[in-house]
């Protein structure tokens, strides 16, 4: 199995959740994707009834903070908070462009996320569902769709089936100059116009 490699990081996290099963089965997912961290805020969990659904013990491999309240939670400097919400300005999940670093954030099972958490969001985005999903599904499909964005896959075939072999990661070559190359360069390379100096 390959891991594929993408761009920025993510973190995902819930407010308010009070099914420890549904944490649990959140927080298999975001590790399973690469999350670089996780969070809960004002939730009241039972961590280890969340670990019955987090097999892969999330919590012993990637940073997962408990915020009492919106006003001690803190993320890392440039990363934007997206609310995973049915509202009526939410950007469809499909068309959504996600942000490089990012921390998502879903809300309780039996209502949505808090008016000042949505205040607080850069983005809001929503699942074009008939009605709404499990917050561990919810989590998993929009973590799936950051993945196809900014992973390095091939290209989707015209006919039903599967693409061609993954894009190359991109690496740095030879140093490559239009005019006169500076004296430390090694013999051999040519400045991008095919003059040498």
């Amino acid at each position: 199995m390959s891991v594929a490699k993408t761009r920025g990081y993510f973190g995902i996290g819930v407010e308010g959740v009070s099914k420890s099963a549904n944490v649990g089965a959140l927080l298999r997912t975001a590790h399973a994707f690469g999350a670089s961290f996780c969070f809960t805020l004002n939730a009241g969990f039972d961590a280890r009834a969340a670990r019955a659904a987090d097999t892969s013990d999330t919590a012993g491999h990637v940073p997962l903070w408990r915020f009492e309240s919106l006003e001690v939670m803190h993320l890392p400097d440039g990363c934007q908070l997206v609310g995973i919400e049915i509202t009526d300005d939410a950007a469809e999940l499909p068309s959504f462009r996600h942000p490089l670093n990012a921390a998502y954030i879903l809300g309780p099972e039996r209502s949505s996320l808090s008016p000042a958490v949505l205040a607080k969001c850069r983005h809001v985005v929503k699942i074009p569902t008939k009605f709404s999903l499990n917050l561990s599904v919810a989590g998993a499909l929009v973590l799936y769709d950051r993945l196809i964005q900014t992973g390095r896959f091939a290209d989707r075939p015209v006919m039903a089936g599967g693409g061609g072999d993954a894009p190359e990661t991109s690496g740095h070559g030879h140093p490559r100059f239009r005019r006169n190359p500076p004296v430390w360069v090694k013999d051999g390379v040519k400045p991008v116009d095919g003059h040498e100096t």
